[in-house]
């Protein structure tokens, strides 16, 4: 399981969007903690396509 620490997510559609970016990459079991401000999911997927997707939905993957 990969986990992503995302930034900028203040509410539950905050979270849908940035699932569902996730999911569009391919990711499956996409779990978002809004209180963590982390995102957990199965997959390979690229970090530079990870930030970009989630950059893309205004958010940001910290480093």
């Amino acid at each position: 399981m990969t986990t992503v620490r995302i930034q900028g997510m203040k509410c539950q559609h905050c979270a849908g969007t940035a699932k569902k970016a996730l999911e569009d990459l391919g990711a499956t079991g996409v779990v978002i903690d809004l209180t963590k401000g982390e995102a957990r999911f199965e997959g390979a997927l690229d970090h530079e396509a990870v930030r970009q997707a989630i950059g893309a939905k205004g958010f940001s993957v910290a480093e």
